[in-house]
């Protein structure tokens, strides 16, 4: 209980669980969509926050952040990252694409999907050329001029940023989400939500509520795996982990979850030698 308790009281914004819950209050959300986008918002309305949606045409699901429209109907989904897991174009491709069959309803001409906007919020340059946001749309590759008009744009925004690229506004808010203070007034706002949830005891149980459940379900897989016998390498790596000590791999296992790199977990419960680079990485070794 004791390494939860000290991550909740070390976590910040970045985090996806407490961002998704400070960002319930809809004028911190709006103002926050506002200093992105450079727009004015007369009010927004949640969807869902951390909603889940698995459809029956795939059996993968995805858990949003933040999922909110405005009073123009159009539809803003939020992401936290804090781990360049190598995959982020392709899997704002797969929100889009789900969020798009949320919209219609059978029979519903296509004209009727919203505009919308998928916003990475990176804590790493996921392109490495320096700006504090990449903004993509699509255009003809013939007619750069061309614009494809589908109304659906994707924003990665970089935290590490070092071009003059973006307004104060913008600049306070990235500092802050990587973890540099600020004297800007919506930073001060936001640091004080961060102080009231820390002393939130629900939203604190709640936390160490999913974590556990996540390692149990974890831990849960591998021995299903280990009793059908389908993967020999989780059974190495099963006996590796017992003489490395099970502590390492429960804190690889909470900074992976934390990071959402379900994927890296997979990878490093069967392979041995990407688990190594994974205790490299966090420096767990």
């Amino acid at each position: 209980m004791e390494p939860l308790k000290t991550n909740w009281e070390s976590i910040g914004l970045s985090n996806d669980f407490l961002f998704g819950k400070i960002m319930r209050k809809p004028a911190l959300c709006k103002r926050m969509l506002e200093i992105i986008l450079g727009i004015k918002i007369d009010r927004i309305e949640y969807l869902e926050s951390q909603k889940s949606i698995d459809e029956e045409w795939d059996a993968r699901s995805i858990r949003l952040d933040i999922y909110v429209q405005d009073n123009k109907d159009i539809a803003y989904n939020i992401e936290i990252q804090t781990t360049n897991t190598g995959d982020l174009p392709k899997r704002s491709r797969y929100y889009q694409s789900v969020l798009d069959m949320q919209q219609l309803n059978k029979g519903e001409r296509y004209r009727n999907l919203k505009r919308t906007y998928i916003i990475f919020i990176c804590t790493f340059d996921l392109f490495k050329l320096g700006r504090h946001v990449y903004t993509f749309e699509n255009q003809c590759c013939e007619e750069r001029s061309l614009q494809l008009g589908d109304e659906a744009y994707k924003l990665f925004l970089n935290t590490e940023g070092i071009m003059d690229d973006v307004s104060t506004d913008l600049k306070a808010f990235l500092d802050y989400m990587g973890g540099r203070p600020s004297n800007h007034e919506f930073i001060k706002e936001l640091s004080h939500e961060v102080a009231l949830a820390k002393q939130n005891k629900e939203w604190r149980r709640e936390y160490m509520t999913l974590l556990m459940r996540d390692q149990e379900n974890i831990e849960k897989g591998r021995e299903e795996g280990l009793k059908e016998g389908l993967k020999e390498g989780l059974k190495e790596g099963l006996r590796e982990g017992q003489q490395k000590g099970e502590s390492l791999f429960a804190e690889l296992t909470r900074q992976l979850l934390k990071d959402k790199r379900y994927n890296d977990l997979e990878k490093g419960t069967i392979d041995t030698e990407y688990r190594k680079k994974l205790y490299e990485e966090y420096h767990i070794l």
